[in-house]
């Protein structure tokens, strides 16, 4: 196990910190739809991945508190970019899906920010690259705990 409070892996941890930060800051810029906030589009992204989802569960998801979810799912539903449905088991509860406007916008998103990347990665060499390739799937266990 890696001493997380000094030494190589604690400057590991906090070189991995600050890049990420620094990373997701310049990602953040990379919007097609200025009107959505970063949280509104992080949303649209989690009901992507999973189809549909309660507010409840979003904001679990999203790690907000259900008041602000039921916001941001209002807002997103002003918007045209979700629809609220009758949960078919719960009849107190609503599921939120994405739209297809939404799925458009999220594509365009993910062509401009993966577009950015890519112009990063170019800048690397070989071994960068290979190192990066290896890392992705960690990072994405990373982001998943």
């Amino acid at each position: 196990m890696p001493d997380l409070t000094h030494g190589d892996d604690a400057a590991a941890v906090n070189a991995l910190r600050s890049a990420v930060m620094r990373l997701s800051r310049r990602l953040k810029h990379q919007r097609v739809d200025e009107s959505l906030s970063p949280t509104e589009m992080s949303v649209l992204g989690t009901l992507s991945n999973c189809g549909q989802a309660t507010p409840g569960e979003l904001a679990r998801k999203e790690h907000v508190q259900p008041p602000s979810m039921t916001r941001i799912v209002a807002l997103l539903e002003s918007k045209g970019l979700v629809r609220l449905e009758p949960h078919p088991e719960d009849r107190r509860q609503k599921v939120v899906t994405r739209t297809e406007q939404a799925e458009v916008m999220l594509e365009e998103s993910r062509r401009k920010r993966n577009a950015f990347l890519a112009g990063l990665v170019e800048g690397l060499d070989e071994d960068e690259w290979a190192k990066i390739r290896a890392a992705a799937p960690v990072l994405e266990k990373l982001a998943h705990l």
